[in-house]
């Protein structure tokens, strides 16, 4: 945690302006918005995995509650 705070204040806007337009040099326009889709796909796909995980831990928990 306290590394991830030191890294974040070393980065400034314009840093982050820097690696926005190297990625878009890298990528290109068109290939831009197909790379986000995938992502935000990935990401989705990432938490609907989790949530189903976490009721599934319930189910059992509730499962062995009931035998007893």
């Amino acid at each position: 945690m306290i590394v991830q705070t030191i890294f974040l204040g070393f980065v400034g806007p314009w840093q982050w302006i820097i690696i926005g337009l190297a990625i878009l040099l890298l990528f290109g326009g068109k290939k831009l918005p197909e790379l986000m889709k995938g992502l935000g796909t990935g990401i989705k796909e990432f938490k609907n995995a989790t949530s189903e995980e976490e009721k599934e831990e319930e189910e059992e928990k509730k499962k062995e509650t009931d035998k007893k």
